[in-house]
């Protein structure tokens, strides 16, 4: 395993990051007719993360791990199922991060990056988690309804009760994320270590609105979500024999009509096609090969980007772990943009 500093701060955290957005689902369904988690697939798929090395897990008090979009009977589950795993190692081996922002209650404070909302839900992850510290508590969308200033306090006050390590932001616009950096330094609590955001060879926003380059001048790693774009990198939605999209049983896309909508697509097609091609010339998936994209881009961009992928079997590991040992070229990231911008 490789190992990276997170953000401008000295913990080391694998190259890979472990996510629980989505977690291995089993045929049957709860109460609510709502698929359940395989939790003892999900388990042995932590286990196998950890076992080559992977120490950095993400989660949020919003996931459950199947379910999408998931309503107040579900939230929190992922990180139960985390929990579960934490009780197997030692704590302090792992480097934990979650979520805060997202409706967890009905009522008016029930979700938000208020004091109240911040503190109630700090000490409802960790009761979920079972652990009594986060490492890395993120900010997970923003809250135009709360001061940038009575959320940073609330953050620095958890910080200084041992609750919290280091905090980190996600899906916020450049500019915000530069005025919650600028108004830490200017009332003296910590900074930022992280940024969380969309990214992947379909998906590159953070390319042209700023925020790489905000996460370039203030030392923020950038925690990738969707590297495989909820799987559709991997191929597994396309025949490549007959030229079609197909959704196999059990997938995301068979449980989130939202995947389909979103990316299925000429230009996708054309997309995976190219990604084939040089996935099948260096003997590689195609998933190792959007893993070895994000890497690539870290180099040529000079920032720290750690892909957080997710497994629904333990062998999904070890294909993601081996993409960290892939070389590609200058060439093999052409190829790629040529058939993002139809000139493939």
């Amino acid at each position: 395993m490789i190992y990276v500093r997170l953000g401008w701060s000295g913990v080391k955290v694998s190259r890979l990051c472990l996510g629980t957005w989505h977690l291995p689902p089993s045929r049957q369904v709860d109460e609510f007719g709502v698929l359940k988690v395989d939790e003892e697939e999900a388990l042995k798929a932590m286990r196998r993360a950890y076992d080559l090395g992977v120490n950095f897990i993400d989660t949020a008090n919003r996931y459950h791990g199947i379910m999408q979009p998931v309503d107040l009977n579900h939230v929190g589950n992922s990180e139960r199922v985390v929990g579960k795993f934490l009780a197997t190692v030692d704590r302090e081996s792992i480097v934990l991060a979650t979520k805060v922002r997202g409706q967890m209650a009905a009522w008016p404070n029930g979700e938000g990056l208020s004091r109240k909302h911040i503190m109630w839900q700090a000490r409802e992850s960790l009761r979920r988690l079972g652990t009594d510290h986060i490492d890395l508590y993120q900010l997970h969308w923003p809250d135009p309804d709360t001061p940038k200033l009575e959320t940073l306090r609330a953050l620095q006050d958890l910080v200084r009760m041992g609750l919290v390590n280091y905090t980190g932001i996600s899906n916020h616009p450049a500019h915000d994320v530069v005025e919650f950096l600028e108004l830490a330094d200017r009332v003296g609590v910590d900074r930022f270590v992280t940024m969380q955001e969309l990214y992947n060879i379909l998906e590159r926003g953070i390319e042209r609105d700023g925020r790489l380059e905000v996460a370039k001048r203030y030392g923020l790693a950038v925690m990738v979500y969707s590297p495989l774009a909820q799987g559709v990198l991997t191929g597994k939605y396309y025949d490549f024999k007959e030229n079609r999209w197909a959704v196999p049983e059990l997938s995301r896309a068979s449980i989130t009509d939202e995947i389909r909508r979103r990316y299925f697509s000429d230009r996708t097609a054309a997309v995976l096609k190219a990604m084939k091609e040089v996935a099948d010339s260096k003997g590689i998936t195609m998933a190792q090969l959007a893993l070895a994209w994000v890497i690539k881009r870290s180099e040529q961009l000079g920032v720290t980007l750690i892909p957080i992928t997710s497994a629904t079997k333990a062998s999904h590991i070890d294909e993601a772990v081996e993409a960290l040992s892939v070389s590609l070229k200058d060439d093999d990231m052409k190829a790629i943009d040529e058939a993002l911008q139809g000139r493939g």
